[in-house]
């Protein structure tokens, strides 16, 4: 049996309803999963959405201005709604998993949301901490933080936060069929700190980490320095790549060989979510432009996670 997925359309002015409708029709998604959507009714009719592509669960954001695409009040608070909505309809067993088109934190934040963005949002929804993965054909990398200030990261960087997320990416990288997998951390200093001359942090937080993770069992190995973690990775060194910020891990991830498009998904949550790797890109928006192969992707992702796991 086909899995039961719930698509949110995102931010009603920026891509979402149009990458959403154009990835539905694609044969691959229709054979993968039995897709349901919920969004702005006047922005998915707009895209193409017609009663007999899919069920539509409507979170209208009331007028809205498409000739003027952009970070609104309105929109934020219609694609919050959707996405609040949407985790209920999961957390009630009638979908299997979720895939989120693009919002806008400046448009979250005009209509007063409790977090700036999905991760941090089912975090509070959930009381757990999950682990911000992206896949993109044999790269697989992970993030220690998300979105902080670079200014942040040293007091962020802990041994327990370190050995929190590479537990979360072995499981992770585990639902992919990976039975023992092998994880390759970065550094977060120049030159893996050069023995503390260029920061600490690898020695008051990285390398002890690692070393409780490999006395636990877990294949892992670094600090590396970046270029050359990213390197090895690519070479078929290692399954995962932990990197510890957010431009560690998507610099790379987005200019590396390869045509696939990149899936973004969330892992340590009570249901699989998945989400194309790029933004609400109000700049190309209702202009028949955007390109739905991450959206495309980020479903079928979500199929096969849905498709892997356990009737709860």
């Amino acid at each position: 049996m086909k899995p039961d997925i719930l698509i949110t359309a995102g931010d009603p002015l920026g891509i979402g309803p149009e990458i959403t409708v154009k990835a539905l029709l694609n044969p691959a998604v229709r054979r993968a999963c039995s897709p349901a959507v919920i969004g702005d009714t006047a922005a998915l009719r707009r895209a193409g959405w017609t009663p007999a592509l899919c069920p539509l669960l409507p979170e209208d954001a009331g007028r809205l201005n498409f000739r003027r695409p952009g970070p609104t009040e309105a929109g934020g608070a219609a694609s919050l709604r959707a996405v609040t909505g949407a985790y209920c309809l999961l957390k009630s067993g009638l979908f299997r998993a979720l895939v989120t088109a693009p919002v806008s934190k400046e448009a979250w934040a005009l209509a007063g949301a409790p977090a700036p963005a999905h991760t941090d949002l089912f975090r509070l929804l959930e009381r757990r901490e999950p682990l911000m993965l992206f896949s993109r054909g044999r790269i697989n990398a992970a993030l220690v933080t998300e979105h902080l200030p670079v200014k942040d990261l040293s007091k962020a960087l802990t041994k327990a936060l370190i050995k929190e997320k590479a537990l979360l990416f072995a499981s992770a990288l585990g639902a992919l069929g990976l039975r023992r997998p092998s994880i390759a951390v970065c550094a977060l200093n120049p030159h893996a700190g050069d023995g503390g001359v260029i920061g600490r942090e690898e020695i008051d937080a990285i390398r002890p980490a690692l070393k409780e993770l490999r006395a636990s069992g877990l294949r892992a190995g670094g600090p590396l320095p970046s270029d050359a973690a990213w390197a090895a990775h690519l070479a078929g060194a290692s399954d995962g790549l932990l990197c510890l910020y957010h431009d560690q891990a998507l610099a790379p991830l987005k200019v590396a060989p390869g045509a696939a498009p990149a899936v973004h998904w969330t892992w340590g949550l009570s249901f699989p979510r998945t989400s194309p790797a790029h933004g609400t890109a109000f700049d190309i928006a209702w202009k028949n432009k955007a390109d739905p192969a991450g959206m495309t992707a980020a479903i079928l992702f979500a199929a096969k996670l849905a498709a892997k796991r356990k009737n709860p």
